[in-house]
């Protein structure tokens, strides 16, 4: 494994200016919240609360695939299309929806976008049909394209460079929790009343958490409105398109969601089957190893400190693939291992990537993470739709066999940037 010695940073360093001068204030002393200063507990918890309310609305049907192919008559196939709608609209819609937080502002968007996103999840247990079911679920995740991109932009303006792998490590800690939350809660309220009850549940606790986050945000010192002409936003796109870290980037946030979407579509099917047939609240518990990814991800400012960014993304590689192998075995035991693994690592993985992106862009922070964003919800839909697809035509191993190919990706590209990073530093030092 790299150390943090192999340019992990470097490249970081070289393709934009250092941390204080990226993210200086434009006078005075820096005003920027951190740890321990004023707002900055509030601002946390709001934002995860935040992430609670998002990934628990967004996969709020992925625990329950099973009833909803029994209640609808359709297949795996079928029913996880209500996953794929959401994350996929949420992908379409989150470049439109960072150029409107640039506009109007990070949490006046994230609060509507809250608000559309708790009141269609009230809708959905009413759904008559699973293609009523995956309109409604596609509304929901274009509002929620509201939040990630938006979230991330708010933390790089508000808080100062040294918190900032920290602060949106907490983030996606949020979206762990609601990830787990929702799947444990969904699961064993379902096992009782049905998967309609259960995601009316799901959507009662998303509307509180939407009041008390927009009660506990603070109001934003460091935004300055942009502008919402097409043309200025085509260029800001083309600029991050054009930077090779970027793309590297969103790449690696695409492959890594592709492994997790396909691993957690799939679980539910596998773990109701032969040899293990658990009921589905015992099923919905097996996603209490999201705790795993509320503390890998919280952690990762500490992992790139020790490894360099890419070293953190090599074990955040490799932990995921021992996690895929464990997870072939018919040992309930051995199974629970590899997803706790699989989870530590995508976390950690995802928290590093997302906070390079807002590290490195140095104008457009919010189109910059929507790009992220739009490629780790593409990741998340195609994983969710090819995992159903490779289940289905070679079981649990077909399913497997995706993650790995995606983590080969991921490592791949890793090796390409460490390559990168040291053909720039020998360039650089011959010029000199």
């Amino acid at each position: 494994m790299p150390s943090a010695s192999t340019g992990a940073s470097t490249t970081l360093d070289a393709a934009t200016p250092s941390a204080s001068t990226a993210f200086a204030p434009v006078s005075g002393a820096d005003t920027r919240m951190a740890p321990g200063g004023p707002g900055y507990r509030r601002m946390s918890f709001a934002l995860f609360l935040a992430g609670v309310a998002t990934f628990a609305l967004l996969y709020s049907t992925q625990a329950l695939l099973p009833l909803v192919s029994t209640d609808f008559g359709v297949s795996a196939s079928e029913a996880s299309w209500t996953v794929s709608a959401a994350t996929g609209a949420l992908a379409l819609f989150v470049l439109p929806m960072s150029a409107l937080s640039e506009r109007f502002g990070r949490r006046t968007l994230m609060t509507a976008s809250l608000a559309v996103a708790v009141t269609v999840g009230l809708l959905v247990p009413f759904a008559p049909s699973i293609g009523a079911l995956v309109a409604l679920r596609a509304v929901q995740g274009a509002a929620l394209a509201g939040l990630p991109a938006s979230a991330t932009a708010y933390l790089a303006e508000e808080v100062r460079p040294k918190a900032l792998i920290t602060a949106i490590g907490l983030f996606v800690a949020g979206n762990s929790v609601g990830g787990m939350s929702g799947r444990v809660i969904t699961g064993w309220v379902a096992q009782e009343w049905g998967w309609r009850v259960a995601v009316g549940a799901i959507g009662v606790i998303a509307v509180a958490c939407a009041i008390a986050f927009r009660l506990l945000l603070p109001a934003p010192r460091h935004f300055t409105p942009g502008s919402l002409r097409p043309r200025v936003l085509a260029r800001t796109v083309r600029d991050h398109l054009a930077n090779p870290l970027l793309c590297r980037l969103y790449a690696i946030g695409a492959l890594f969601m592709t492994v997790f979407g396909g691993v957690y579509t799939v679980i539910g099917y596998r773990l109701t089957d032969a040899p293990f047939s658990l009921p589905q609240g015992i099923v919905g518990s097996i996603f209490l190893v999201y705790l795993v990814g509320t503390v890998s991800a919280s952690t990762a400012g500490r992992l790139v400190t020790r490894l360099g960014r890419r070293g953190a993304l090599y074990l955040a590689g490799g932990t995921t693939t021992a996690g895929l192998l464990l997870s072939l075995a018919d040992s309930l035991a051995t199974v629970l291992t590899g997803l706790v693994l699989i989870t530590a690592g995508f976390f950690a993985g995802h928290a590093v990537a997302s906070s390079s992106v807002s590290h490195t862009a140095q104008r457009g922070r919010a189109q910059a993470s929507a790009l992220y964003q739009s490629a780790y919800y593409i990741g998340s839909s195609a994983g969710s739709t090819l995992g159903a697809v490779a289940f289905h035509a070679g079981g649990w191993a077909g399913t497997v066999a995706l993650g790995l190919f995606a983590v080969l990706g991921v490592v791949t590209i890793t090796l390409f940037g460490s390559h990168a990073a040291r053909a720039h530093t020998r360039t650089a030092a011959t010029a000199h």
